[in-house]
């Protein structure tokens, strides 16, 4: 099994009361090597209360003294997810620069202004036109601001959708995906293979296997695993199936990040 999880939350995230301690010792539990935090960073994003940010300088304050504590049980790095929106590029842009994040997840989570998992995108508009319509934004989001290491959940909408899966497959959005793919390759950016699509009960992790495929296929070679975890029995989710998942579409590596740089690592 792949022993690091790069895509976790605590309750730097509004929706997560775990704390880091709790986190560290669910992932030593699972007999895990290395995980990095990716707490969310949503800038003004107010679907769910509050602006669902954090204070990154309280994050280190309380992280760092827990990564060395912990540092001969295993590697805990620490890193955050952005929520994209088009016109936020020079902000995160800035803020990416600014703390030293050894890992940053890009994405998106709102779609004209709105987080698909609240419903409201789709009030007045049919699956495939919301899905639509999140591919192109998210197009659109890595076209303005590339600070990031790999797009997260790149199908993350379809988990919300009336019929969810029953109105997505690659061939439907192929021209939208494909461009998405190739933005990602041309920038030097890679892709999450995101187990939660299996924990929300879809068929597939994010995103669909024959996508992986296509980022194969066009030269993607840059893959991080991760459950996106906000309670330490999450952590490492259906990770017995992960290294099947990227096999079958033609990868031999995964791969992992510290201060920013790509390393890769043989599948098991």
């Amino acid at each position: 099994m792949i022993k690091s999880d790069v895509h976790m939350h605590t309750l730097f995230s509004h929706d997560s009361e775990a704390t880091p301690k709790e986190m560290i010792e669910g992932a030593i539990g699972k007999g895990l090597e290395m995980i990095c935090f990716t707490d969310h960073y949503d800038k003004d994003d107010v679907e769910w209360g509050p602006e669902s940010i954090f204070d990154p300088q309280e994050y280190f304050r309380v992280l760092k003294p827990l990564k060395e504590k912990y540092q001969d049980k295993i590697d805990v790095r620490i890193g955050v997810e952005l929520g994209l929106r088009p016109y936020l590029g020079d902000y995160y842009r800035e803020f990416a620069e600014t703390y030293p994040f050894e890992f940053i997840i890009g994405s998106v989570h709102s779609i004209q202004s709105t987080d698909p998992a609240s419903g409201k995108l789709f009030q007045d508009k049919t699956d495939e036109e919301a899905y639509r319509i999140a591919f192109e934004e998210t197009l659109t989001d890595i076209q303005r601001f590339d600070g990031f290491d790999v797009l997260g959940h790149l199908d993350y909408v379809v988990r919300y959708g009336k019929e969810r899966e029953k109105q997505y497959s690659y061939q439907k959005y192929a021209d939208m995906i494909d461009r998405i793919l190739k933005a990602l390759i041309e920038k030097g950016k890679g892709l999450e293979l995101n187990t939660a699509g299996l924990k929300y009960g879809l068929p597939f992790a994010h995103p669909r296997q024959d996508v992986l495929k296509r980022y194969k296929e066009m030269g993607g070679e840059i893959i991080t695993i991760g459950a996106d975890a906000h309670r330490p029995e999450h952590i490492a989710y259906d990770f017995q199936k992960a290294s099947d998942i990227l096999k079958g579409c033609g990868f031999k590596y995964y791969t992992e990040f510290s201060r920013r740089k790509p390393h890769f690592k043989q599948l098991p």
